[in-house]
This record gives structure tokens, sequence and C-alpha cells, in this order.
């Protein structure tokens, strides 16, 4: 890996609005209609309009492209547009991409969107039904036919090497749900608001590949969420005080497949996730002491913990007592196990509310927060700080 130092783009970019619509599991319009009521909201959260805007990022995996979502926004001309890869390790990079073309001059007004019917459609959680033949299918061919045919399938084999590396039981997850879920029940955005949960609720829960239960499993959800990226410069002149990007970064490990890197030397660790922490630290010249919040991508609750200890606030094998302890406010939105499953990008619409002092479960002085996406792909992050 490079040691290349500090890089330009921190303080260059900041998030100025967000928008989403309500999180179902059966939404009763299309994908297209979801991703165009999310853009609005977030432009009018912005106190921008749709002819502002001349850039658009989304991911790979979105079904509706950019320049349908402009034609049916109303936008003009568009000068960048882009799409990130692998799943839910997108969402801090359709950031980072909007945060290059603004810091670059290539765009003004950069829209970041996700949008899908992933409850009331395509269900992730069912599993693979088919693949086209690809280098990525090859990868998967080596684990398919052995029953590994779904993403809880492909965790729990790092989750149970996690607990045999460090002598501990499925209850350690379950702190990470009993948080969310907590979070989750005073959060009125939230599938499960006003429904906590305890850890004896999370040893009943049901197996779903052992060591994963039920509870340790994020939800399936139909939505849309859209962020808006501009200058810092522009943004202090709108309606709300910027998240600055202090820090964004991609990263992919040694060895690294989608979901099925088994063999790397450890099952144990996310190394993709240790690529960004180096980068994210380095570039915002901020540390694990310096984050008030951690809004950490939680699809699966033992990728929590490694996450944890990839950036460095905890020991190895220790996250699940840092949890338990709760030495930082974590999903405060409730994450994906309890607000609603978008991908990540409602875990980065949790981090500007946080910045700008405004969330429901609000941090008091909040002023450093720490984004992650996808975990087990490759994957981003983000360092969001107040103006100054």
């Amino acid at each position: 890996m490079s040691a290349r130092g500090r890089d330009p783009l921190s303080g260059r970019a900041a998030v100025a609005g967000i928008g989403a619509t309500e999180f179902s599991k059966d939404s009763g319009r299309s994908e297209l209609r979801l991703a165009v009521e999310a853009v609005r909201a977030a432009l009018d959260d912005a106190g921008l309009t749709p002819g502002d805007v001349d850039g658009l990022v989304t991911f790979t995996m979105d079904t509706s492209p950019e320049i349908t979502v402009a034609q049916a926004c109303g936008m003009g001309d568009l000068s960048f547009f882009s799409r990130v890869h692998y799943g839910g390790g997108a969402a801090c990079a359709t950031v980072l991409q909007a945060a290059l073309a603004v810091a670059a001059g290539v765009a003004e007004v950069v829209v970041c969107y996700r949008a899908f019917n992933e409850r009331s459609g395509r269900r992730f959680g069912a599993g693979v039904q088919h693949r086209e033949p690809s280098a990525e299918g090859a990868a998967l061919g080596w684990a398919l036919p052995f029953g590994l045919l779904t993403p809880a399938s492909w965790v729990a084999m790092a989750a149970q090497r996690y607990l045999h590396r460090y002598g501990l039981t499925p209850e350690a997850f379950g702190h990470v749900a009993v948080v969310d879920r907590r979070y989750a029940a005073t959060n009125p955005a939230a599938h499960f608001y006003g429904r906590p949960i305890t850890l004896a609720d999370h040893a009943a829960s049901r197996w779903i590949v052992e060591p994963l239960r039920l509870l340790d499993c994020c939800q399936e959800t139909d939505g849309g969420q859209a962020l808006v990226v501009t200058s810092v410069e522009r943004a202090r002149d709108l309606p709300h005080p910027p998240a600055v990007v202090a820090a964004a970064a991609q990263g992919a490990g040694r060895g690294q497949e989608q979901m099925t890197s088994f063999y790397r030397d450890d099952l144990a660790g996310l190394p993709e996730t240790g690529v960004v922490a180096r980068r994210l630290w380095r570039t915002a010249g901020l540390g694990p002491g310096d984050i008030d919040v951690g809004i950490l991508y939680d699809h699966f609750t033992p990728f929590v913990l490694m996450q944890l200890e990839e950036f460095g606030f905890c020991g190895r094998g220790e996250a699940a007592d840092f949890v338990a302890e709760e030495r930082l406010p974590l999903n405060t939105h409730g994450g994906q196990l309890g607000e609603a499953y978008l991908h990540g990008m409602n875990g980065i619409a949790e981090g500007v509310r946080q910045v700008r002092g405004t969330a429901v479960n609000q941090v008091p002085g909040a002023s450093g927060v720490l984004v992650t996406a996808g975990t087990g792909v490759p994957t981003s992050g983000l360092v969001l700080t107040g103006d100054g």
C-alpha cells in the first residue's frame, strides 16, 4: 500500500442536504419513483433545485440510471455521473466520488442516491438464484456448491472463526443487536420503533446459520436515500450547517473477494476495513479518540465488532466488551438492524444529522463522526466533521 500522506481532498466538500422516502416492507411504487422522491427531498433540504444539479452518483446495483433520474427530476445538463461497485461497500464511496468531482471543479452540485424495493422485490437474503458467467461468479463457484448460498452463510464462516480465535460465545454479537435496537426504539423513522430487545431476546432468536441468529442479521427494506454534496464554501450559504468531508476512502485487501475471502491468512478480521481506516485517519489527521459517534455498517453483527478493532477503538477480540460498556455511541439511528437496510446510505444521513445537531438520538457536542460502508466486500468510509 502507498505510504503517501494526507490527501488534498480533506475539507474541500460537504454534505449539504439529505432526503429519504419512508422505510417500509412494501413501497407500492417503482424503484425509480423512490429514487426521485429521495433526490427531491435532499434538494429541498439543501435549499437547492433540480436545475442546480450537474452530477449524480449511485451504485452499480441500482436500477435507476443517472440520466433517467435526471430526466424524471427535471434536471438539466450533467457534467459528471458515476457508479460504484460492490453492493453496500459503495455507500461512502458515492460521497467520495462526489467530493472528488466537486474538489476538481468537474461538477458543482452532486447528488448521491440509492433506491430499491429490497423487501417487496429482489431480496438479497434469498441468496444466489442465478449468476451469469463472470470472474466474480467463478469466485463464488468455490463456495456455492458446498451450501454457502447466502450472505449470512458467507459471514458465518468468519464469525465462527472470530469466536474460536478469541474464546467467545455468540452472545458477543448480541451486544451490537441490543444497542442498535435501543436506538431504533426511540427513532420514529425506524422499522423497529418502540421495540427494543435484550440479550435474552437475542439468544432466544432462531439460528439462521450458526453462529448467526435472526437478530444478528439486518432487515430487508424498501426505500430511497439521497445526499447532496457541494463545496464547503457553497454549503455555508445553504440552510443547514455543512457536514464537512474531513476524509473519504475506499479499500480492498489482499486476496479480496466479494464476501467469500476465505483463503486469506486470517478470517477473524477485515483487511479491507483496515485499508480504509489507515487512509481515513491519515487524511483527517484524527484518530479513534477524536470520534464522537460511530455509524458502522451492520448488515451482520460480527462485522461491527471487527470494524471497531480494525479502526483501533479497541484491541483484537475486545470489541464485544467495548460495545457492552458503551464506550462510543454506535448507530444512533438504529442502524440497518433497527432503522432500515438502505445499503448504508441512511447511515451517512445519520452522520450528517449528528454533525448538524438534529439527530433524534443526538450525542451532545458531536463534531467528529465515522461512517463506514459494507464489509466483507471492497469497502469505503467517511469522517464527517463540523465546519471549523
